[in-house]
């Protein structure tokens, strides 16, 4: 098990780099810690799923920009799957994150599976989003497809 404290988020992972990446709101080494065909199943929908870098710098700017305050507060597991949980507001509203990652075999993150509570403060994400995606709908439209294209 491990602790994702700001200590910990110097260190050389994937995940610990994710970590950092997404508090300093470092879109670039973010990117660099996934793999090419990375995928995120949407907490606010239940069906859209993001495919791969380009779509996902999209999403996870919007997402981890709209943040304030963002503390992970732990890391548990030390295999391919693994558990970050996290702390955050969205304006005046407090955020928890339990975030599941699945990690390839070079370590990089392959799939992300956000949790996100309570439900006022998922309504306020949905909110700020909406106009960062909206203004990308192909990236929208990639998302509702049930399997990636060949």
């Amino acid at each position: 098990m491990h602790t994702a404290t700001d200590e910990g988020a110097t260190a050389t992972d994937a995940v610990a780099r994710f970590c950092a990446a997404t508090k300093a709101a470092d879109f670039d080494a973010m990117m660099e810690t996934l793999t090419p065909d990375a995928t995120l199943a949407s907490p606010l929908s239940g069906r859209l799923v993001f495919r791969g870098k380009d779509d996902l710098r999209v999403l996870l700017t919007a997402a981890y920009g709209g943040l304030s305050d963002l503390r992970w507060t732990e890391r548990i597991g030390d295999g391919t799957r693994q558990v970050l949980l996290a702390e955050a507001a969205v304006g005046p509203f407090p955020l928890t994150e339990a975030l599941v990652l699945e990690l390839a075999d070079d370590g990089r993150i392959r799939k992300l599976n956000p949790h996100l509570r309570p439900w006022l403060t998922l309504t306020a994400l949905a909110v700020w989003l909406a106009p960062g995606l909206i203004r990308h709908p192909g990236v929208l439209r990639r998302a509702m497809r049930r399997t990636p294209a060949p």
